[in-house]
């Protein structure tokens, strides 16, 4: 088994419950890791974040970093209107990041024109670059997309996308930051 590092953005008092069982952690039933002898059960709605050599910025340094906007679209789980964002018409090459932490999600060669007002892509730059989880808001039952590093809403994923994976990464550009190539 691989050995992951990780950070939880929750209070421990949100913590469902501590059960004692095979020294796994198991994070929304889908990441077991390498831990003591403590599985860690969580509400679904908890925001888990992978640390892949860099440190997820603090809520009190986003809101220094961010614009209001930005901070309630990425932490807050907002959404800007379709057509308005600065990429979804963009067909400049290079890596998206998140605007949160510079954690590189979309390669330019995996967006193409969903016709959905947003930028979209086919698939994440890693497997682990973006996580997801459910989100049941708005009376709707989506999957999230989210950034494995921060944890911060990027938008949502859906099974009707191109080839080769069928998926539709529906970002909100807000959330990203293009590097040019």
């Amino acid at each position: 088994m691989q050995s992951l590092a990780f950070c939880l953005h929750l209070p421990v008092t949100r913590v469902a419950q501590f059960l004692k069982v095979n020294r796994k952690f198991i994070f929304g039933g889908k990441l077991p890791v390498c831990a003591n002898r403590y599985r860690l059960v969580l509400p679904q709605n908890t925001l888990m974040s992978l640390e892949k050599g860099r440190k997820a910025p603090s809520d009190e340094e986003l809101r220094k970093k961010l614009s209001s906007f930005e901070y309630h679209v990425l932490r807050e789980g907002g959404t800007e209107r379709a057509f308005t964002g600065e990429y979804w018409d963009c067909h400049k090459k290079g890596i998206y990041e998140c605007r949160a932490c510079g954690n590189p999600l979309f390669h330019s060669d995996t967006k193409y024109d969903s016709g959905s007002g947003w930028p979209s892509f086919f698939a994440p730059i890693e497997k682990d670059a973006v996580t997801t989880r459910t989100d049941t808001s708005h009376g709707m039952v989506r999957t999230e997309a989210l950034c494995s590093v921060c944890g911060s809403h990027l938008g949502h994923v859906f099974p009707d996308g191109p080839t080769p994976t069928g998926l539709r990464y529906c970002m909100n550009s807000v959330c990203l930051k293009l590097k040019e190539e």
